[in-house]
């Protein structure tokens, strides 16, 4: 059951994914959506925890990855803060979804599919996601 209140960040209790990583997760997707904007204020670990009803540490594990990934910046007694250079963000997203989409057509080449019949489905996604 997800569970959205006040905050754009969204956790499913009953997924097997850790709280925190969920939480890593939902900024770098709000983050690459442009929904999290660079030097906008994340809010304060007790204030999400109890937003979320989450445990405060577990809050602050996933800002302090997030932090040492270099998505957000902490700034003593004034909060955490989406980081103003997010062009490595988007480059591993845009790499990571490169190396699926040739797996992909690989494993669709594995399975009879020809070059045309692929590029014709993906037309066909790319045309039903329009719609």
């Amino acid at each position: 059951m997800e569970r959205e209140e006040n905050t754009v960040f969204s956790i499913d209790y009953k997924s097997r994914i850790p709280l925190y990583q969920q939480i890593v997760d939902n900024v770098e997707k709000l983050t690459l959506r442009g929904i999290l904007l660079p030097e906008q204020q994340l809010p304060s670990v007790r204030a999400l925890a109890m937003e979320l009803s989450i445990n405060p540490n577990t809050i602050a594990k996933a800002y302090a990855e997030l932090e040492a990934r270099g998505l957000i910046y902490s700034l003593p007694g004034r909060g955490s803060f989406v980081s103003g250079d997010q062009a490595d963000l988007r480059n591993a997203a845009r790499e990571q979804l490169r190396e699926q989409m040739h797996s992909l057509r690989k494993e669709a080449q594995s399975m009879g599919f020809s070059d045309p019949e692929l590029d014709e489905l993906w037309q066909s996604c790319r045309e039903e996601a329009k719609a």
